[in-house]
């Protein structure tokens, strides 16, 4: 699996996200981001759009933004996996 969490240290929204992969047991890769929006232009061409967290599945060809739509996506799709 192959997984790729962009986030800003203490962003709210991105822990969330980091901790439901945590739970559910699969490896990730994190990008650290910057904190002004001006500079996140990693996030920008991975995702279309400077807002973090982003989570990208490069297994499902899957990039997301919106932290209670990656959780939605953790849910309904990491962790059956994993649990497999």
């Amino acid at each position: 699996m192959s997984l790729t969490l962009y986030q800003l240290e203490g962003c709210p929204f991105c822990e969330k996200v980091a901790d439901a992969l945590d739970e559910a047991g699969v490896d990730y890769e994190t990008v650290w981001v910057d904190a002004p929006h001006s500079q996140r232009n990693e996030v920008r061409r991975v995702s279309g759009q400077r807002g973090v967290p982003v989570l990208v599945d490069e297994d499902r060809g899957v990039t997301m933004s919106e932290s209670d739509n990656i959780l939605e996506y953790v849910e309904r799709t990491i962790v059956p996996q994993a649990s497999a």
